[in-house]
């Protein structure tokens, strides 16, 4: 009889060798002519739940960048929806193109696509998606959270964002510096859009000496005007005496060519992804003493607050109780980190795994 054997490799770098690496359930290739659409839906685990992760629209370079991006955005919410405790797993979507071709049709053949999951992938906004925008997917989904408080959702998650932010960076501040103040502290917020001015406001009133930038200059003095927060070249942040320094755009801002020239006790930001490379620049870092508080975990007061409204029963207050934990959780993977000499990263990592294996014994995949 001919035996037929499954290929047990697949070429290093293809999809289906970033699939296997990262471990991921489903990726989904979405493609509509009439619109323009282009996008590509990433789950990477729904132990705990459906996956649910924001949706982001950018214009990629190239198909593979886009690739990685979706690949290393939903492992992230994996591992973030775990550690917020959240019986939610772990997806995201990725648009590929300038937003500027959004429009009703657009956005509601992407619904479609996310329909056809039937349950498997829940959306919300990110990066250059809003609340509009999530009104016209819900027109064709009920698998989405995040829409206007006027038509019955949780609304804009992004001041949910910063104070979890703010929480994990007081938390990474005790463990730093011995108190959790951040009063008189040299903090450098890149990016200001709307997770880090909101998070910059929470630094000024508590008294903290900010920096900003950002490649939009009329936000930049808008938020300076609005704050006090000094205004600071982009090409030179890294090589500014700080305390913390809180990446708040996009990822891989901690990379080969900046880990040398960061002058900081503590980095706690808000992007996604910051570590270029995750098990180099996290043990740079651990040898350095730089204490880093993981993206994906004290990012995560925007999924406790979509992931609410989309579980029922959306209550505000609780959801900034439930994002105020992320102090506690923070300072305990903080000192994980530092008694077991591994990077914050892998100790974080681990802390979420703990719980899904856990989890995965009593109860079924989505």
């Amino acid at each position: 009889m001919l035996e037929i054997k499954a290929t047990e490799t697949v070429r290093e770098g293809s999809i289906f060798g970033q699939i296997s690496t990262m471990d991921h359930e489903q990726v989904v290739i979405c493609q509509d002519q009439p619109t323009g659409l282009k996008a590509i839906i990433g789950i990477h685990n729904t132990v705990l739940g459906p996956a649910l992760g924001g949706t982001r629209m950018w214009p990629y370079v190239s198909e593979e960048e886009a690739i990685t991006d979706v690949l290393r955005l939903s492992r992230g919410m994996t591992f973030k929806n775990s550690l917020a405790g959240l019986n939610l797993g772990g997806g995201k979507a990725v648009i590929l193109g300038d937003p500027r071709l959004k429009s009703e049709a657009f956005l509601r053949r992407f619904g479609r696509f996310i329909e056809s999951l039937g349950g498997r992938y829940v959306t919300a906004e990110d990066v250059n998606m809003n609340t509009s925008d999530m009104e016209y997917i819900r027109m064709e989904t009920r698998h989405v959270a995040g829409l206007p408080e006027i038509k019955g959702g949780s609304g804009d998650p992004s001041p949910v964002t910063a104070y979890g932010t703010y929480m994990g960076m007081k938390a990474a501040a005790k463990k730093a510096f011995g108190s959790d103040s951040l009063n008189g502290k040299k903090i450098v917020v890149q990016g200001v859009g709307q997770v880090g001015k909101y998070l910059i406001e929470y630094l000024v009133k508590e008294g903290a000496e900010v920096m900003i930038t950002d490649i939009f200059e009329e936000k930049l003095k808008q938020v300076s005007k609005n704050t006090g927060a000094s205004v600071v070249d982009p090409n030179v942040i890294y090589d500014l005496d700080m305390d913390i320094y809180a990446p708040c755009a996009l990822g891989a801002t901690i990379n080969d060519d900046t880990i040398d020239r960061l002058k900081c006790g503590v980095i706690a930001g808000a992007a996604n992804n910051q570590l270029k490379d995750e098990a180099k620049h996290g043990k740079i870092l651990l040898e350095k003493g730089i204490v880093y508080a993981p993206d994906f975990l004290i990012n995560a007061g925007g999924v406790i607050n979509v992931g609410a409204e989309y579980l029922g029963g959306y209550i505000k207050e609780i959801v900034y109780q439930q994002t105020e934990k992320i102090y506690d959780t923070c300072f305990g993977i903080l000192e994980k980190s530092s008694k077991e000499n591994i990077p914050a990263q892998q100790a974080a990592i681990e802390t979420a795994k703990a719980r899904i294996t856990a989890m995965g014994n009593v109860k079924l995949p989505f």
